[in-house]
């Protein structure tokens, strides 16, 4: 949510990580197969919860989150900086395309 709220108000988001941790695997099955859920007691107390209108409310504390790459204005990693149209390359590079079939 906070990457779409800067890209709505023209925020660049900057992502910074090692390369290891990009994947060259597209996530076929959409962002919710990305995520793992965990209990919202770290985020709300369940005394809270008895309230009548706490009650109501739908928690979700995912563990991580996937970010659309459109979101993204730049990419930090261990080898530099790059823009999001280059991402692809590098991890072409990166990984050895004997490497790609154990992501399948």
């Amino acid at each position: 949510m906070v990457a779409l709220a800067a890209k709505q108000n023209s925020v660049p988001v900057v992502s910074v990580t090692g390369m290891f941790k990009l994947c060259p695997m597209y996530p076929h099955e959409g962002q919710d197969t990305l995520n793992d859920l965990v209990s919202p007691s770290s985020v709300v107390d369940y005394g809270e919860m008895s309230d009548s209108v706490m009650s109501k409310v739908e928690f979700i504390n995912p563990v991580h989150d996937y970010i659309a790459p459109q979101l993204i204005s730049l990419y930090v990693t261990n080898i530099g900086g790059f823009q999001p149209s280059y991402i692809y390359r590098l991890l072409s590079e990166y990984y050895h395309s004997d490497d790609w079939e154990s992501f399948e």
